[in-house]
């Protein structure tokens, strides 16, 4: 499944969890209680809300139930309800962040060789971790914020994973059964500001400059995470191509290290690292401008597309 944090254009409306399947929005909520109406399954129906839950991070609390409930749900509008008011045209919708208040955001830094050499950094022994806070989150419609304090604002394609369910002290043979699925995540970068301390943070958690989306692909659906090919286009240009195959430190392994430090809880997001080819290790630096157009492209995924909009001071 292709999961999104959709809500209805020219509406007051909350967002709520859905899918993207045919070119269609389809309300997870309403699919699985019309499943269950169809079942003659009337005692569930009271407790939907907490069967189904709308809101994302509440939905990946549930592991594996969640996902098996919207499943059937989406199966039988699909096949039952075609022309349900239950699905929506892409047009009819505005997508937010697919999980869009994580309890965690672990980043991960020089994962690829050339993108620390780039860098002229060492290559890491260890996973270099730091931190990025919900306030930096945008979705695939929302336009990245350049604050007046940065001149060297920069990009970073990567592959984000979506944790399923608690996790600690994870083996690396059972890692993958802690993911719930992957997005596709720019961590836009004031280098400038990061740089002005050994630590990243204030350069790395600027509010509304994290796209991701444009969905949660599920992990049955992406079986393959360590063999994606990985793009970023700025107005057009090609800046970066890679392979997550290139990643020194695979999901796996990341996932036992970082479950060795704290709790993954369901709903937690890591970035796994950019490749090279980002605008500070250029000779002559294109960091990002206001009405810049930055498309990011992960095979087995799809694409994330923002513009950049520079605030007034």
């Amino acid at each position: 499944m292709k999961l999104v944090n959709y809500r209805l254009k020219d509406t007051n409306a909350y967002y709520r969890i859905g899918c993207f399947k045919d070119g269609k929005i389809i309300d997870l909520q309403e699919s699985y209680r019309q499943f269950l109406l169809a079942e003659k399954q009337f005692g569930k129906i009271p407790n939907i809300n907490k069967l189904l839950p709308v809101e994302p991070s509440a939905f990946f609390s549930l592991g594996e139930e969640a996902i098996e409930r919207a499943k059937a749900g989406i199966q039988f509008v699909s096949e039952k309800l075609p022309n349900s008011s239950l699905m929506f045209d892409r047009d009819q919708v505005v997508l937010g962040p697919p999980q869009p208040k994580p309890g965690k955001i672990i980043c991960v830094g020089r994962n690829y060789v050339e993108h620390a050499k780039e860098m002229a950094s060492d290559v890491p022994e260890y996973p270099v971790l730091f931190a990025k806070f919900p306030n930096s989150l945008i979705g695939p419609e929302d336009q990245i914020e350049k604050t007046p304090l940065t001149k060297k604002l920069d990009y970073e394609v990567e592959l984000v994973v979506i944790i399923g369910i608690k996790a600690r002290f994870v083996k690396r043979e059972d890692a993958y059964d802690y993911v719930a699925g992957y997005t596709i995540g720019n961590d836009t970068t004031a280098r400038d500001l990061q740089k002005r301390t050994p630590q990243w943070l204030q350069g790395k958690s600027i509010d509304k400059t994290t796209p991701i989306g444009p969905w949660i692909v599920t992990k049955d659906e992406l079986t393959d995470p360590d063999q994606l090919r990985v793009r970023t286009y700025v107005n057009g240009e090609k800046r970066q191509a890679s392979n997550t195959e290139k990643f020194i430190f695979d999901i796996p392994y990341l996932i036992e290290f970082i479950s060795q430090l704290m709790t993954l809880e369901a709903g937690d997001i890591i970035l796994t690292g950019t490749p090279d080819g980002v605008a500070a290790g250029m000779d002559e630096p294109k960091f990002l401008q206001n009405g810049d157009t930055v498309t990011l492209e992960i095979d087995g995924i799809g694409k994330l597309e923002n513009k950049v909009r520079e605030l007034n001071e």
